[in-house]
């Protein structure tokens, strides 16, 4: 007979919970045991002992439960790697490798989460062969920055180094239109113009789904095929239907459904904003579960990894996808790196700039991937750290020294072989802010002997004695940037 400790039981219970919105489910953590080496015959001796730790288990808050299981995690079996400096195995991957993606929106400068989020799916790709993709979403034509555009694939093409093609959403917009009649002809999707309008992102401002409303179920969804025809080509009509009077909506085959995210959650939009891509050509814009489910399908994807805010959407896509009775691709979910003391969104280096904390948009400390290139950080430090990583759902809370320190770390044994060893006259000074500079200046280099800078080329890695690791910028007024020690 198999004896399952109760530690495992809790364990898997606090998996299961954080991974569903906090409510483990007993049927999920019985398959999980299994794996623990679980006999079907002794089902009914264990599922008392489940019960019970599930009403302990889901009594706890989500916050609760995500602390517990981060003490607990090493107790939950995990796939084997294949080696050390691989990511854990992913499920149902066939002999031609998979087909991934990283999907920024167009909102900002690819910086240090961007990075967390993207590296596992190029990682992967590296690992079982296939396809990369970087699709920039730029459908909501308020929160677009047009140096998306140029940054994002020059960011990328240094992090990552694999991408397959760059997908700009906004290019696709016919593609969503027949994709949005077809399920208005299959009688999924349906024109609403009552009064109740809520998107993506009034959704992603509630912690989970207790906390969300339950939507009012609208007559519109009992419109015919016909009237939602004709509702739609008046959505696209600049004669027709203006901003907030009408949307686009899914329907849903359960309106009872204990989530209220996922009943009749909207497709499209009227949004006559100016787009810095596709000016005024477009009125209409699809949202996010539109333009996924159809880019997903059109480029076959095979795994999705992604953050694990984004649960409820991964859902929608799925009901749409069995809907359209096409197969959705496997999704995995990562936890976030939360910060105490490093923001990570432009908003909030905005407001950082504008209270002088940073000097502006060019401040060599703000955590953007091209400081990172311009200070001599490595694409596969970040890499290491991924995989060490692995695909956890627990968040992650620390630091932004605790971070540095590892990723400083990895940095080092990658760079430390094929750095160029010298010595320099040590030069100190300050400028505006107190901040001090760390780097010699071209005059003091040029005369040590044992450094040639005519002859360094672009990226070149000096290690200076007494300092630390820099890189050579050959275009920069200011030609080496501090690293690290």
């Amino acid at each position: 007979m198999t004896i399952i400790k109760d530690e495992k039981i809790e364990a898997y219970s606090l998996k299961n919970a954080v991974e569903h919105e906090g409510k483990a489910q007993a049927g999920a953590v019985l398959s999980s045991l299994f794996a623990e080496g679980l006999k079907k015959e002794e089902i009914k001796e264990i599922m008392p002992r489940i019960n019970n730790m599930l009403k302990k288990i889901n009594s706890l808050s989500l916050e609760e439960q995500q602390s517990l299981f981060s003490k607990h995690e090493k107790q939950v079996s995990h796939r084997e790697t294949r080696a050390e400096d691989e990511l854990p195995e992913l499920d149902n991957v066939n002999k031609t490798g998979v087909i991934m993606r990283f999907a920024p929106s167009a909102s900002g400068i690819m910086h240090l989460g961007h990075i967390l989020t993207g590296m596992p799916s190029s990682l992967y790709v590296k690992q079982y062969g296939g396809k990369f993709y970087v699709r920039i979403e730029d459908t909501n034509p308020e929160k677009c920055d047009p140096e998306a555009y140029t940054s994002f694939p020059k960011d990328c093409d240094w992090v990552f180094g694999n991408v397959s093609e760059y997908i700009i959403q906004s290019d696709r917009m016919e593609k969503y239109y027949t994709f949005a009649e077809e399920l208005i002809k299959k009688g999924v999707a349906f024109v609403c113009t009552c009064k109740n309008e809520e998107d993506e992102e009034d959704q992603k401002s509630k912690k989970n789904s207790e906390e969300r409303k339950p939507r009012e179920i609208c007559k519109c969804r009992n419109n015919s095929i016909k009237e939602n025809q004709e509702k739609w080509k008046k959505m696209l009509d600049k004669k027709g239907f203006k901003q907030g009077e009408a949307i686009l909506r899914f329907k849903s085959p359960d309106t009872k459904l204990t989530n209220p995210a996922l009943i009749d959650f909207p497709l499209a939009r009227i949004n006559e904003t100016k787009h810095p891509r596709q000016g005024n050509k477009y009125r209409v814009w699809p949202l996010m579960n539109l333009c996924v489910t159809l880019d997903d399908l059109d480029y076959g994807m095979t795994h999705v990894i992604r953050a694990k805010e984004h649960r409820d959407n991964a859902l929608r896509q799925e009901m749409i996808f069995k809907l359209i009775k096409k197969k959705a691709p496997l999704t995995y979910f990562l936890g976030r790196y939360k910060f105490d003391d490093l923001p990570l969104s432009k908003s909030r280096f905005q407001e950082m700039i504008k209270r002088g904390e940073y000097s502006g948009w060019n401040d060599i400390r703000l955590p953007l991937a091209r400081n990172f290139k311009k200070r001599g950080y490595q694409p596969e430090a970040f890499g290491k750290l991924a995989i060490k990583r692995g695909l956890s759902e627990v968040d992650k809370v620390l630091k932004q020294d605790d971070y540095f320190l590892e990723l400083n770390n990895a940095n080092r044994e990658i760079i430390k072989d094929k750095a160029i060893q010298t010595t320099f006259e040590e030069a100190k000074g300050k400028i505006k802010s107190n901040t001090e500079i760390l780097m010699p200046n071209a005059s003091i280099v040029k005369g040590n002997s044992d450094l040639n800078i005519k002859k360094l080329k672009e990226g070149d890695i000096i290690f200076f004695k007494g300092l630390g690791y820099v890189r050579f910028n050959k275009d920069e007024k200011i030609p080496f940037w501090f690293c690290h020690k």
